[in-house]
């Protein structure tokens, strides 16, 4: 079942023995959320063939646009803060994500919309769609096949990409991204090529091996975020715009699946304010009344602390015209990092690894993916079923 319909249960505290009772794990995941964020790197060359049988070459005909919308909400919404990332500065024309109904108003025949829905029928990809097809902008359309995006597509003679839909949107991200990408690159805006795609899915395989749920929690890097993060209120930081793009990622993943509030976002506008959290209520003020010798099971009275969550990217291929320079991003993550454990604000760190911009996005995702399901299970919630999402649309609809 994608669509959770299941009522609100689960309990508040954590229980950790069940993250490495493996018969516990699969009762508590009846939908199979942790085998579908396993195929992340399946989904990459499933998404790939099907992108490649598609009519794409249509893009190059009419040659550069003037502007590229990537139309969608929730994870499709992300595909386009992905493509602009990768795009990375160089990018020839300016990459927009738009996640409201319809179009910008100056989209016109120069321009091409992306629209994106896992499900085919969500209202911003369709408004997107027909309003790009009535205003004479090229369409390209991504989504579940025979859906009425598809049928949008037909009518506008616009390339789609079928993305079979095996899976809740959030864990399709993969399955979604790779066709934004190759639609882009045969647009002549990224330089993705086949290698980089093998070494994302491999990657990917990679830390689902790392994560898979018969590894116990102190060698699974997954569980032993979620079990860090447990109790807290994470703020999940990313030290570049590629590790911002995987820190609002995660921060979708921990609200959707875990039901934890979040605060996520760019390191660089965090020391314009928002770094101040450390010192407050749930920062420096409750770690300085925990007694460091006192029982671990004791802490919680204390109160909810702040548990810091730092995406650094590593830079492997910086470049000469970045927004940031490396230097400076590593500067501000270093201090970050030394200001929490100053005021005794635990702090994890996931750093990107991989040659290419979307093999590093792929590293910095992956674990907290893992992780966002982990921390569900272990509070006995179904990751799948998010009854607040179906209510809110039984009650908008009425």
């Amino acid at each position: 079942m994608i669509d959770g319909t299941a009522g609100v249960s689960g309990h508040r505290e954590v229980d950790e023995a069940l993250l490495d009772d493996l018969d516990a794990l699969a009762e508590r995941d009846p939908g199979g959320m942790l085998r579908h964020i396993a195929s992340g790197g399946a989904q990459v060359r499933e998404s790939a063939a099907l992108a490649a049988e598609a009519n794409l070459s249509v893009l190059a005909d009419e040659g550069r646009p003037r502007a590229v919308v990537i139309a969608g909400i929730g994870t499709a919404g992300r595909t386009g803060d992905v493509l602009a990332t990768v795009a990375g500065p160089r990018c020839p024309v300016p990459v927009i994500p738009h996640r409201s109904a319809g179009v910008p108003g100056w989209v016109g025949a120069a321009d091409v919309v992306i629209a994106v829905s896992a499900s085919g029928r969500s209202p911003e990809a369709l408004g997107a769609a027909e309003a790009a097809h009535r205003r004479g902008a090229r369409l390209v359309a991504v989504g579940a096949p025979d859906s009425q995006l598809q049928s949008v597509a037909e009518r506008a003679r616009a390339p789609f990409i079928p993305v079979p839909r095996r899976a809740p949107a959030r864990a399709s991200l993969w399955a979604l991204t790779v066709p934004v990408l190759l639609a882009a690159r045969m647009l002549g805006l990224v330089k993705v090529n086949e290698a980089d795609l093998a070494e994302t899915a491999a990657r990917l395989d990679a830390e689902a091996d790392r994560c898979r749920p018969s590894a116990e929690s102190f060698v699974n890097p997954a569980k032993s975020l979620a079990l860090g993060l447990a109790g807290s209120i994470p703020i999940v930081w990313g030290s570049s715009p590629l590790a911002t793009v995987a820190a609002r990622r995660f921060g979708d993943t921990l609200s959707a699946n875990a039901r934890y509030p979040i605060v996520s976002g760019a390191l660089g506008e965090a020391g314009r304010g928002r770094v101040g959290l450390l010192d407050g209520v749930f920062g420096g003020l409750v770690e300085g009344e925990r007694d460091i010798f006192a029982d671990p099971d004791q802490t919680a009275a204390v109160g909810t602390r702040l548990r810091l969550v730092l995406l650094r990217d590593g830079g492997l291929n910086p470049e000469d015209d970045a927004d940031e320079p490396l230097v400076v991003e590593e500067r501000r993550a270093d201090a970050v990092q030394t200001l929490a454990e100053r005021r005794g604000v635990r702090a994890d760190v996931v750093t990107a690894e991989g040659g290419s911009a979307l093999e590093r996005l792929a590293s910095l995702i992956a674990v907290p993916d893992f992780a966002s399901i982990y921390l569900a299970l272990a509070h006995g919630l179904d990751p799948m079923a998010v009854p607040a999402v179906t209510e809110m649309k039984e009650l908008a609809n009425q």
